[in-house]
C-alpha cells in the first residue's frame, strides 16, 4: 500500500511541475501578484527555519540551539564558506550544551 501511495504522490508532483512548464507561456501573472508570491515563499521558508530552530517536539528547544542558529546565520550573512557556517553553528551549540546551557 505504501509503494502505491508514493507512486501516486510522485506522479502528482511530476504533473504539477510539468503543468508549470506548459502553462508558463500561456498564463500571464501580474507583477503585484508575482511579488506577493515571492514574499510568500520567503515567509514560508522563514517559518520553517524558525520552527526548526526554536522548537523540539512540542516545546521550546532551549537556548543553545537558537544561539547556534544565530551564529550560523551571522556567519552565512558574512559569506563565510558553508563548512565554516555549519561547524560554527554546531560547535557553538555543542559548546553551550557542554557548559550546561540547554
Amino acid at each position: 500500500m505504501t509503494g502505491w501511495a508514493v507512486a501516486v504522490l510522485a506522479g502528482g508532483t511530476y504533473l504539477i511541475r510539468f503543468s508549470g512548464l506548459v502553462l508558463r507561456r500561456s498564463l500571464a501573472i501580474p507583477a503585484p501578484l508575482s511579488r506577493l508570491l515571492d514574499l510568500g515563499a520567503v515567509a514560508l521558508l522563514v517559518a520553517v527555519a524558525a520552527t526548526g530552530a526554536l522548537t523540539d517536539g512540542v516545546g521550546f528547544a532551549g537556548w543553545a540551539r537558537p544561539a547556534g542558529v544565530a551564529l550560523g546565520a551571522l556567519a552565512a550573512w558574512r559569506r563565510l564558506p558553508l563548512v565554516v557556517v555549519v561547524l560554527l553553528a554546531a560547535g557553538s551549540t555543542a559548546g553551550l550544551r557542554a557548559l550546561g546551557i540547554r
